[in-house]
């Protein structure tokens, strides 16, 4: 992705309407997709986020960016390349949850401690339409698990309500 020309997006914090919405689904894998991955990733960078959904900047398509690296917000952090991830499905989820505090750049200065599978198998399709399958786990599992949330309309807010978050017999 070249980001010479990308801007920074406003971020959508809770209360707008649109992260409580279910983003549509991506039909045309042309330019206007292209420039929007490269303004959500330029966007995210200067939030120091590790994810990003596209509702989270007021586009409702189904659409993320998980680029996870060392940052003022998660230190330790693992380093990865961003990834976009369009169109996303879990296939399969562990049975092993893992607890962690989490962050949300629609909701600046907050964490929440949230239950997250420890490893999930996704697909989805990458800028140039084509089908991706992989296994995450750990850190890399919980970015995609929080940023397929957002494309659901659902948030921290809600995820910390629902009732799987409440998993005494899981490892923490």
């Amino acid at each position: 992705m070249s980001m010479s020309n990308s801007a920074v997006l406003p971020i959508a914090t809770v209360g707008e309407k649109i992260l409580a919405q279910h983003a549509q689904a991506v039909i045309e894998f042309d330019h206007s997709i292209q420039l929007l991955a490269e303004n959500m990733l330029t966007t995210m960078i200067a939030a120091n986020g590790v994810g990003i959904a596209a509702p989270q900047v007021f586009s409702s398509v189904a659409m993320f960016i998980m680029a996870s690296r060392p940052n003022p917000r998660y230190p330790d952090a693992p380093n990865m390349s961003p990834v976009v991830v369009i169109n996303p499905h879990i296939i399969e989820r562990s049975t092993l949850m893992e607890l962690a505090e989490e962050g949300c750049l629609s909701i600046p200065g907050q964490r929440i401690k949230i239950w997250r599978h420890a490893q999930i198998k996704v697909q989805y399709h990458d800028l140039n339409g084509n089908l991706i399958s992989n296994t995450l786990v750990g850190f890399i599992a919980r970015i995609f698990q929080h940023e397929f949330d957002h494309i659901q309309g659902i948030t921290l807010l809600e995820r910390s309500k629902m009732p799987e978050q409440q998993r005494p017999d899981t490892v923490n």
